[in-house]
């Protein structure tokens, strides 16, 4: 009827404006200048399964989606049919129908969200597919274990299949970690059902060959044991994968990969195995050893070149001054802000004792598990699943997360010290930022590790943001916001069940009072500490004094303090620093030029409170020192 039709109208423009409103991006932290963290980039998760390598982007796909459904000609719309046409172009280069791929190959492609192959893949599928030696260097969170995976799994299936029981493997894929071999066997496994995939490392039973293997994937030192042991026949290899190369060559892992190679390989000889090298970083000496096992004529594909950033292009490089005994109470404040309550987050600390008492830290809001190498194999297993299933939010980790595990929606990775090998810092950045979508990576350094910071710039060709720690303003504001989330998914029928009690403290609170000590408690914001900018220091305000007179060094300004409020500033103010270079000379008075600061933090007991500590400050230095004082 027509009554109805209206109606339907009415509701159908009232959601088209919730959706608006909720799609609108969360608002950036409050005030502004060097010392606010920016808000960290989020984008909108659609429930889409997917392999976590190759796809298209959360934004992608909406602008997709929008410039299919609508069928509005105006200015925006004809915007959004030129961006899904710009996808389209990119996506002709990756369609399906130019491999050589099974079409059940391409229905368990599509079954995990795939609707294209990434360019590392478009680059290696023929070359691997036609039995070319390939050295491969693409960033990380690109794609790089389908890039060898699918031609494999798409050459062994087009021959006659050897069904014998005990059968020896065809292809043997190499990497550095159990965790490693792990998720590269399950990439394998997810999508052939035709052939028999294995995975042997440390502390995994010995049982698969017995009913034969087509692909075996492993770690070099449980290859090694089985090869010595005569438990694993390699003479019939054919294809051969070092995974994360850069690692597998290192001269912890060179002699075993030549043990385990050793009968398969023959100098010289035209029969040896198809050998393919991948990996996010390449260094030259890589290309030197690797010729060892590969053909005189080999491809070479590189889609890092000879560009200066070597991580991610997706994921933005933040630094945050902390000392090390702050940095537990930080990680917390950090988390929160960046990441949320309910946001994935990895942190890299140097040891694994460090990784434990991180863990443990009852400053983390979210729920924490630590993974390292004294842990057994098949805790480590079930921690990876629990986080990779959202049943908690923080791993706390060594390295042996940083290389190659693709656990999906990671939205912030926080590496606790600036690493001396660069490519560490490579490899610990790509856990973020995969597969299209954004990410953060957040670097903590004292100021005696500056020119390790400097060192990871330069080499990895990128520029750290320097920020501050969350202010209370921050953490205050983010935690009001995951409480609100979390208000918003409570059903109608759990609330009947308060509403009693909530109307008894409407009463005697009144409604916002009590309503603010909820989301309080909920986030987990009761008790703020007050944190430094400048160093991440618990109990210290940071203040900015803009200054109108010449300051020769710091020294100077240390003086001028002592002059105004004593001998006993020493024990009151610290971490002094100047933001515009180490000397600065200021305009005078009345004249025109670009203002400078100079800032230092003081605990807040100083003048009871902020704003009292403010005026204090003012009216002591505003009649000696014309300046302004802000927080």
């Amino acid at each position: 009827t027509p009554g109805k039709k209206v109606k339907q109208q009415v509701k159908a423009k009232r959601r088209g404006k919730a959706e608006a409103e909720q799609a609108q991006p969360e608002e950036g932290g409050l005030g502004d200048g060097d010392f606010e963290p920016p808000v960290p980039k989020k984008t909108k998760k659609v429930k889409e399964k997917r392999n976590g390598l190759v796809g298209e982007s959360d934004a992608s796909q909406q602008a997709v989606k929008s410039a299919v459904s609508s069928s509005v000609t105006s200015p925006a719309a004809r915007e959004q049919d030129s961006d899904a046409e710009e996808l389209t172009e990119e996506a002709k280069e990756g369609a399906f129908s130019n491999f050589p791929l099974s079409q059940n190959t391409i229905k368990l492609l599509t079954a995990r969200g795939i609707k294209y192959l990434f360019p590392v893949q478009v680059k290696t599928f023929q070359p691997i597919y036609d039995g070319k030696d390939v050295i491969a260097q693409a960033r990380t969170g690109t794609g790089k274990t389908l890039s060898f995976a699918l031609p494999l799994i798409e050459k062994l299936q087009s021959v006659s299949q050897d069904g014998r029981r005990g059968r020896a493997p065809k292809v043997l894929v190499l990497v550095p970690t159990r965790e490693l071999a792990i998720q590269v066997a399950k990439d394998f496994k997810n999508f052939t059902k035709k052939l028999s995939i294995a995975c042997f490392y440390g502390g995994a039973p010995y049982k698969e060959q017995r009913n034969g293997i087509d692909i075996l994937v492993g770690t070099p030192g449980r290859i090694k044991d089985h090869v010595q042991n005569s438990k694993l026949e390699l003479s019939s290899v054919k294809h051969v994968v070092l995974d994360e190369v850069d690692h597998m060559l290192d001269m912890g892992f060179a002699e075993q990969v030549e043990e385990i190679l050793g009968s398969s390989y023959k100098k010289g000889s035209e029969n040896n195995p198809q050998t393919l090298l991948f990996s996010a970083t390449c260094p030259r000496w890589v290309y030197d050893v690797a010729k060892k096992y590969m053909r005189d004529e080999y491809e070479q594909i590189d889609l890092v070149g000879k560009k200066t950033q070597r991580t991610a292009t997706t994921v933005e490089h933040l630094a945050i001054q902390c000392r090390s005994s702050q940095r537990a109470g930080a990680l917390g404040d950090i988390i929160q802000v960046y990441s949320g309550t309910r946001g994935r987050t990895i942190v890299f600390c140097e040891t694994k004792k460090e990784a434990n008492e991180l863990a443990m830290n009852a400053s983390l809001k979210q729920d924490a598990q630590s993974l390292h190498g004294d842990i057994p194999q098949k805790q480590r297993e079930i921690t990876l699943k629990g986080f990779r299933n959202g049943v908690f939010e923080v791993l706390i980790a060594t390295n042996v997360a940083a290389r190659g595990l693709d656990i999906p929606e990671v939205d912030l990775v926080i590496q606790c010290s600036p690493p001396k090998d660069v490519d560490s810092y490579i490899h610990r950045s790509g856990r973020t930022g995969r597969a299209g979508r954004t990410g953060i990576c957040i670097c903590l350094f004292q100021r005696k590790e500056e020119d390790l910071l400097k060192q990871v710039e330069h080499k990895a060709g990128i520029t750290f943001k320097r920020v501050g720690v969350p202010s209370a303003t921050d953490v205050i504001k983010a935690s009001s916001s995951d409480a609100k989330k979390l208000l918003e998914a409570v059903p109608p029928s759990a609330v009947d069940y308060f509403r009693k009690s909530a109307e008894e403290l409407i009463d005697e609170k009144g409604a916002v009072a009590a309503l603010a000590a909820a989301l309080a408690h909920i986030s987990g914001a009761a008790h703020i500490q007050q944190r430094s900018l400048l160093n991440s220091t618990a109990g210290f305000v940071t203040m900015v004094l803009k200054c109108s007179i010449e300051m020769h060094s710091m020294g100077y300004a240390w003086r001028g303090l002592k002059e105004q409020l004593g001998e006993e500033v020493d024990n009151k103010v610290s971490a002094m620093r100047f933001l515009k270079g180490k000397m600065v000379r200021w305009p005078s008075p009345g004249s025109a030029g670009v203002w400078g600061f100079l800032c230092v933090h003081v605990p807040p007991v100083c003048a009871g409170t902020e704003a009292e500590l403010l005026r204090y400050w003012y009216r002591v230095l505003v009649v000696h020192y014309p300046c302004s004082v802000s927080f």
